[in-house]
């Protein structure tokens, strides 16, 4: 799947990297690399939602991202 949006950080303490969508929708992005480890850039992402994974954070969906690239 293919989901364009904004990255923001989410959650308390150390936070958790997240990608909101135009449709406003939260996922939470699964080891996301230090070129999308910055608030506020608007990108394109290729990945897969992993439903057999949960975490602390549960702000939505896990995205475990195949590839990306900024806009």
């Amino acid at each position: 799947m293919t989901i364009t949006g904004t990255i923001e950080k989410k959650g308390f303490g150390f936070g958790t990297w997240a990608l909101v969508a135009e449709d406003g929708k939260t996922y939470e992005l699964k080891d996301a690399p230090k070129e999308l480890q910055q608030e506020d850039i608007k990108v394109e992402i290729q990945g897969k939602i992993r439903e057999d994974i949960m975490t602390i954070a549960m702000i939505g969906p896990v995205l475990e991202i195949e590839s990306f690239k900024a806009l």
